[in-house]
C-alpha cells in the first residue's frame, strides 16, 4: 500500500440477496461476515427457581414456627384448676394400703454360744469346752456348734463340735464340745460355725 491511497475500510456484513421466487435459495456469501447466533432467553428458568425457592424457604419458616409454638406451650401448660369454695366436693384420694410389716430379723446365732470353761485332760491331754447355749429367738430351735482349739500361737490343734436337742424361746443348754488328740497345755477354745435350725 502507499501513502497516497488510504486503507480500505473493514468489510462490513453484507444483507444476503433474496432470491427471486421459484429460484433456488442462494448460497451465503464466502466474504461476510458470520450471522450472530441467537440469544435464548432463559427468563422463565430463572422465574421458576426464585419462586420454588422461596416456597421451601417460607415452608420451613412456618414449620419452625410451628414447632416452637407447641415446645412453648407444652412449657407453660397450667396445672388444672381446683376449687377452693367451702360448698366444693372434697378432693378424693385413692384409700391408703399399709405395706406389710416384714419381721425384724433374728439376731445372728452366734451370739447365742458362749464358753464357760475351757480345758485340758489332765491324764490324756484331750481338750474340751463347756459351752452355755441362750435361744434369742421366738421360736424353740436346735443348735449346733463347732469348737476350734488353739495352741499359743494360734495355730489349730484339734475340734470339737457339740449339738442341742430343742431350746425353748429364751431358754438356755449347757453342752460339751470335746476334742479329739493330745494338745499341748495352755491351748485356747474358740467358737467356730454356729448353726441354729428352728423347730
Amino acid at each position: 500500500m502507499s501513502a497516497i491511497f488510504p486503507a480500505p475500510p473493514p468489510e462490513q456484513p453484507q444483507p444476503e440477496p433474496r432470491a427471486p421466487e421459484g429460484a433456488f435459495p442462494m448460497p451465503p456469501s464466502p466474504w461476510a461476515a458470520p450471522a450472530e447466533p441467537p440469544h435464548k432467553q432463559r427468563t422463565g428458568l430463572i422465574v421458576t427457581l426464585a419462586v420454588g425457592g422461596g416456597l421451601i424457604v417460607a415452608g420451613g419458616v412456618v414449620a419452625l414456627v410451628f414447632w416452637l409454638m407447641s415446645s412453648v406451650r407444652d412449657s407453660i401448660a397450667l396445672p388444672p384448676e381446683r376449687s377452693d369454695a367451702p360448698y366444693a366436693a372434697p378432693y378424693e384420694e385413692e384409700p391408703y394400703e399399709e405395706e406389710p410389716v416384714e419381721p425384724s430379723p433374728e439376731p445372728a446365732p452366734q451370739g447365742d454360744v458362749s464358753v464357760t470353761k475351757c480345758s485340758r485332760d489332765s491324764l490324756i491331754g484331750w481338750p474340751h469346752a463347756d459351752l452355755k447355749i441362750v435361744n434369742r429367738t421366738g421360736s424353740p430351735a436346735a443348735y449346733i456348734v463347732n469348737v476350734t482349739f488353739v495352741d499359743g500361737d494360734g495355730a489349730e490343734v484339734a475340734d470339737g463340735v457339740a449339738t442341742t436337742e430343742e431350746v425353748a424361746p429364751g431358754g438356755s443348754a449347757e453342752v460339751r464340745a470335746q476334742g479329739s488328740g493330745e494338745v499341748p497345755p495352755g491351748t485356747k477354745c474358740r467358737i467356730g460355725e454356729v448353726e441354729r435350725h428352728p423347730l
